[in-house]
């Protein structure tokens, strides 16, 4: 990813660019972009990965010639510079150059398209970051300090909170999380987040503590208090034996139509050397909460309505129900780039 990064710009593109737009940009993206052009479109991008069975997404930094071809003119995203593109979704993250049509000057967003109102140009928003340099410094200080993982040479925007770890005798789980905006909705309400899970047994353990996990067990409550319990059998279609050591780690996804919402719960083990010696591992609470995001200004006073006592937090997501859905471990690349 650190080859694909391009020589700099020079201070006479960047003012050619700003008389093709029509539009000043920002002090701190011209510097950046002096010392750094962007990046060639590779994959994996260098703004971040997530990779669900069905699912895929990497983003790539645009250089400003690419960038500037992609500049907004349209009702509802006037005056918006693409950031980032994937190409496996068409995803791009936007800089606003001028305060206009709700939005401030220099923030950065993920649009999002109003898909109860009658006016096209009704575009929400999820908020990445209020300027460049803070949308920037942010990830990079993510990745610097491991914050986002890097698995198999890709960057994972997954978020961990060290205190989201439970450790149940000699086994420890922790979790991490990450919002999905490609596949979430402000209007209808519908939040779509991936979560990490590992399962690790302490080196230390004794061989006769080897397991093996049986089933899950989870209580989901949403922002209104609402509770869901799901019970299934092992996790992403498996049942990973655990011994001194090893490691076990698998990724899920669940949508809601709250703006947060908390899960919990355990995995039921049983001993190989005692089938009956069955016993239940704590899965620490971990929080999932939408990003700030902001509603379009040009919303149609006609739409259509939405029932939430009819919402549901299961939805159907190609292969199936989503809640209690198991997915494969995020590790790997996108199939057509193996």
């Amino acid at each position: 990813m650190i080859a694909s990064l391009k020589e700099g710009a020079k201070e006479e593109e960047l003012d050619a660019i700003e008389a093709q737009i029509g539009c000043k940009l920002p002090n701190d993206y011209r510097c950046s972009y002096r010392i750094h052009n962007g990046q060639k479109l590779v994959v994996p991008g260098l703004m971040g990965s997530m990779a669900l069975s069905n699912h895929y997404r990497s983003e790539d930094l645009l250089d400003i010639e690419t960038a500037a071809g992609g500049f907004q003119q349209r009702k509802g995203m006037r005056q918006c510079l693409p950031l980032t593109f994937c190409f496996h979704t068409g995803l791009s993250q936007y800089m606003a150059l001028e305060s206009t049509e709700g939005r401030m000057r220099s923030e950065i967003f993920y649009h999002c398209p109003d898909q109860l109102a009658q006016d096209p140009s009704a575009i929400d928003m999820f908020i990445t970051g209020s300027s460049f340099t803070e949308w920037f410094t942010s990830y990079v200080q993510n990745v610097v300090t491991g914050e986002y993982p890097i698995i198999r040479d890709q960057i994972f925007r997954y978020v961990h909170d060290k205190k989201c770890v439970a450790t149940t005798g000699d086994i420890s789980v922790s979790v991490s999380t990450s919002f999905l905006p490609e596949l979430s909705s402000v209007h209808p309400p519908h939040f779509f987040f991936t979560y990490r899970i590992r399962i690790e047994m302490a080196r230390s353990a004794l061989p006769e503590s080897a397991c093996q996990l049986d089933s899950r067990y989870w209580k989901i409550t949403n922002a209104n208090g609402n509770v869901e319990e799901v019970r299934g059998p092992g996790v992403v279609g498996e049942f990973p034996v655990m011994s001194p050591g090893k490691v076990h780690e698998y990724a899920s996804c669940t949508t809601f139509s709250t703006t947060s919402e908390y899960m919990e719960g355990h995995y039921t083990f049983h001993r190989l050397k005692n089938k009956e010696e069955i016993f239940d591992v704590s899965i620490p609470r971990f929080h999932m909460v939408c990003p700030p995001f902001r509603e379009s200004i040009v919303r149609s006073v006609s739409v259509i309505p939405f029932n939430e006592d009819n919402s549901s937090d299961t939805d159907d997501y190609e292969e199936g129900e989503l809640r209690g859905m198991n997915m494969a471990n995020p590790g790997g690349r996108c199939p057509r780039h193996v």
